[in-house]
């Protein structure tokens, strides 16, 4: 048995001798002494989109010698959850001659989302000659370009006392309907002016979610590091609670979005998600009349209705019709 181990151990180290990477695991070092020296690559978001995202690698190799033939650059992305090659992209700069360094932007498509193990891999003449590696993380946090705005809504804090992002006061009340002139706070926290955006305001009932009224504002450019308070009115029903949600557009695009409570009914605080209460909704205080508003005018009715469908001559009907069924049956 020992000697069958000898023998084993002693073949091992023939075919070791005789073929020196029949043995030896793959690994990604360089093939061959080459005039090309690769440095640490750095990468940068390209073109961002909702689905995939754009990595833009700056490759630079330093070159000491003669001619470099046939120079390729590779650039595999691997998703570092599951392991599998998400694409391949290759560069050819032909022939590099001359001292210098080498300068080129090699720009790979991944999907928006997780992260990504970049190899590098530089070929001359079909063989490889260098290699390197980097990675990136958070993919899915970089922002869509057309979400791109330096202007967002000031938030000042967390607690029930923080100033809220959208503030009111009651403009006018009249008729059952209160308007709430509404201010949204906006700051630009970017080093340019910025603009082209649209504020949508909508008043929404707490507990039925019925939006009362809404308003649309065309932002003007703000100045870097200013803010600006967005006024906007809304007309609602009175005596009920709501919720003012903000809605910053660019491009047609929500960017950007804050929610604030109004309480018009004081008695009945607005919910934080945690009971359910029984309230005195009525459907018809939030009839949107022509003017397409909670606060339009309804449609008249007519003023000697009694109940729902009948005016004056629709009663003396109903009454004709009793007394004739009274008589009938007196004749019976």
């Amino acid at each position: 048995m020992g000697v069958l181990a000898l023998a084993l151990v002693v073949g091992a180290a023939g075919l070791a001798l005789a073929a020196p990477n029949a043995l030896a695991e793959r690994t990604d070092e360089n093939v061959r002494p080459s005039v090309l020296s690769l440095q640490d690559p750095r990468v940068a978001a390209g073109e961002v989109g909702g689905e995939r995202a754009e990595l833009s690698l700056d490759v630079r190799m330093e070159h000491r010698g003669g001619p470099a033939d046939n120079v390729t650059v590779e650039i595999q992305a691997v998703d570092t959850d599951t392991g599998l090659v998400a694409t391949t992209v290759r560069k050819d700069l032909g022939t590099i001659d001359g001292n210098r360094e080498v300068r080129t932007r090699v720009n790979v498509t991944v999907d928006r989302q997780g992260g990504y193990r970049l190899y590098i891999r530089v070929y001359e003449d079909g063989r490889r000659v260098e290699t390197g590696s980097t990675e990136v993380s958070g993919v899915d946090s970089l922002t869509p370009d057309y979400a791109d705005t330096s202007v967002g809504f000031h938030r000042f804090g967390d607690s029930p006392t923080s100033i809220p992002v959208i503030t009111y006061d009651i403009a006018e009340e009249a008729d059952n309907r209160t308007t709430l002139r509404t201010g949204t706070y906006l700051t630009n926290r970017g080093d340019e002016s910025a603009g082209g955006l649209r504020l949508v305001v909508v008043a929404r009932q707490v507990e039925s979610n019925v939006i009362a009224d809404r308003a649309t504002v065309e932002i003007d450019e703000i100045g870097p590091g200013q803010t600006v308070t967005e006024a906007a009115d809304l007309t609602v029903p009175s005596n009920y609670n709501y919720y003012l949600d903000g809605m910053l557009f660019r491009d047609g695009v929500v960017v950007e979005s804050a929610t604030a409570s109004a309480k018009l009914d004081p008695s009945r605080p607005v919910p934080e998600n945690t009971t359910r209460e029984e309230v005195d909704f009525r459907a018809g205080d939030f009839e949107r009349g022509d003017g397409g508003g909670a606060g339009a005018t309804p449609m008249p009715t007519d003023a000697g209705a009694s109940g729902p469908g009948f005016g004056g001559a629709g009663a003396l009907a109903a009454l004709l019709a009793l007394a004739a069924l009274a008589t009938r049956r007196n004749n019976e």
